[in-house]
């Protein structure tokens, strides 16, 4: 009879209260969080705006990272967090904020179920002076690796908040602290990302433009000492500006300081660190570079030589083998200056002008050789008789020949590398002169329909379906660490590349594989580049 009176009871029970509710497998705890998020029709899941760290404001502006504050209530993981404010952006943007150390994670909804999956960190670009990649969906990488991989995208410090470098910020802050974001972010994946179904013995770095020269930034960090925060890298589009020492960095600090009206303050760091978000971004403007032209450099803030995480210039890194031994790709697209180039640009003396605004350490023997071999090239409607000229001496000195440097560099210590050149050609941008334009083969990783503005156009997709396709299956093959030429050689062509510019000619050279067939011309001009970085007055000129 008892038995029988429980059942009655039980059946009671749960006709009240309903049946013990299932966990939700997309609630994740963090230790310092919870975080729920949320289950997408395309079988993803997808966890938005997790804090990685603490709000960088008031007295941690200007300081590195410190560990996310501790919540005590469930946190919904449906939103992405504000971007990280851009130099130059008007005051109080929307979505944007100065507390925006934000990442995002996207998982096969049933990651967690299995085998721990390879981890791709997504590092966007912007010239350390904005987010310019805020927010992509990693559903469409997820999707493309047949639900076999995790996605982190996020955000980090740029602009002064995060590279503003001086004798005191050094003394009472951080230098370099966009790239300390950036660690953080690898940092917290190592501790978390098994919480997602991600494996952290198994993280892949992918990256475009400020992000790519990120990668080459944390391959050579504290010379080159490998912390295992990764295990294999994806440069797309990496670039060599200029980079500083502290020291030459003084005059952004000084022009800060003096529109604040704080030169006559005891402490001026203490003085800028009071100062209200809207106020220090009405101050947060370009000037021009000492040296340099009356005109405005594209990219005023960037990683400085601090002797910490930056030992040297990243050049002479790569020259002295000083990188971590992973295997790397690098890339760039074929023309990768024309959307920073001046269209007006009519004359070798206007692209000369646009050049030493860019690098002010051109000497008039560089420009004089640089007007060699960049002559006037085809011109285009709207555009000047040396625009095409100057987009490809900054294309090829900004980013193609670094990433072609960089390759043989591991080329020569024999580890597995690759070398792209990405030259999907869309039918306007080839009729305007902006071709194959910087960074243009991200859209194509991440597919056009999980990024935000900035793909081509022209109705190409039905052109490129199947290599769009092909390139999101390379960025899954990147992701597990696997050889995309080998596994894929009937759609990707492949050759054998014996790199010979510049300082390596003169030692053998080395050999690399690559995806990309090279003009010699290309390579011509790489080898003029080559001799260029290798001078010791002017290396600063090119080195990130």
């Amino acid at each position: 009879m008892l038995p029988y009176i429980l059942y009655i009871l039980s059946l009671y029970i749960v006709s009240i209260f309903g049946l013990p509710a299932e966990p939700d497998v997309n609630i994740v705890d963090l230790g310092y969080s919870q975080y729920q998020g949320t289950s997408l029709d395309n079988g993803v899941s997808r966890w938005l705006g997790i804090r990685y760290a603490a709000p960088p404001v008031g007295n941690l502006r200007f300081r590195a990272p410190r560990d996310p504050l501790k919540t005590t209530t469930l946190q919904k993981a449906d939103a992405f967090g504000d971007v990280c404010i851009s130099t130059t952006a008007p005051p109080e943007t929307p979505g944007y904020s100065e507390d925006c150390l934000f990442l995002d994670v996207y998982a096969p909804a049933n990651a967690k179920s299995g085998k721990p999956l390879p981890v791709f960190i997504f590092i966007q670009g912007g010239g350390f002076n904005s987010n310019s990649n805020p927010n992509y969906s990693g559903s469409g990488l997820v999707i493309a690796s047949d639900m076999n991989i995790v996605v982190v995208n996020f955000n980090y410090r740029v602009g002064p908040y995060g590279f503003l470098a001086s004798d005191e910020v050094q003394k009472d802050g951080d230098l370099n602290i966009g790239l300390k974001d950036q660690r953080k972010v690898f940092e917290w994946v190592q501790k978390h990302i098994s919480k997602f179904g991600g494996d952290p013995k198994h993280v892949t770095l992918g990256g475009g433009s400020a992000g790519a020269a990120s990668i080459d930034l944390h391959l050579t960090a504290y010379g080159g000492r490998n912390d295992n925060l990764f295990h294999a890298a994806a440069a797309e589009s990496p670039s060599y500006g200029v980079q500083f020492t502290v020291k030459e960095s003084q005059y952004q600090y000084d022009a800060l300081v003096a529109r604040a009206d704080c030169k006559s303050a005891a402490d001026t760091l203490a003085c800028l660190r009071k100062l209200p978000e809207r106020d220090f971004q009405a101050i947060n403007f370009n000037i021009p570079t000492p040296g340099g032209t009356e005109d405005l450099p594209l990219f005023m803030y960037s990683n400085v030589i601090d002797g910490d995480i930056t030992t040297d210039f990243t050049y002479k890194l790569f020259e002295q083998g000083k990188f971590i031994n992973v295997p790397v790709i690098f890339g760039d697209d074929t023309n990768g200056g024309t959307i920073f180039a001046p269209m007006s640009a009519d004359t070798p003396t206007a692209m000369n002008y646009f050049l030493r605004t860019q690098f002010p350490l051109l000497t008039k023997q560089h420009l004089a050789r640089i007007d060699e071999l960049y002559p006037q090239g085809k011109k285009f409607p709207g555009g000047g008789r040396y625009w095409q000229s100057t987009s490809d001496a900054y294309g090829h000195m900004r980013y193609m020949c670094p990433a072609l440097y960089m390759s043989a560099a591991y080329a020569k210590k024999s580890i597995p590398s690759w070398n792209y050149r990405y030259n999907v050609e869309d039918p306007v941008s080839k009729a305007n002169g902006l071709g194959v334009s910087h960074t243009i083969e991200v859209f194509a990783i991440f597919g056009p329909q999980y990024s935000r503005g900035g793909a081509p156009g022209s109705p190409v997709r039905l052109q490129h379906n199947a290599l769009i396709r092909n390139i999101s299956i390379v960025g899954r093959l990147l992701a597990a660490a696997l050889e995309p030429v080998t596994l894929l050689p009937s759609v990707v062509p492949r050759m054998e590349w014996t790199f010979d510019f510049g300082d390596l000619k003169r030692r053998g050279g080395a050999v690399s594989r690559t995806t990309a067939s090279l003009e010699c011309s290309a390579l011509r001009d790489c080898e003029c580049w080559a001799t260029f970085y290798m001078d010791a007055g002017e290396v600063k000129v090119f080195c990130v």
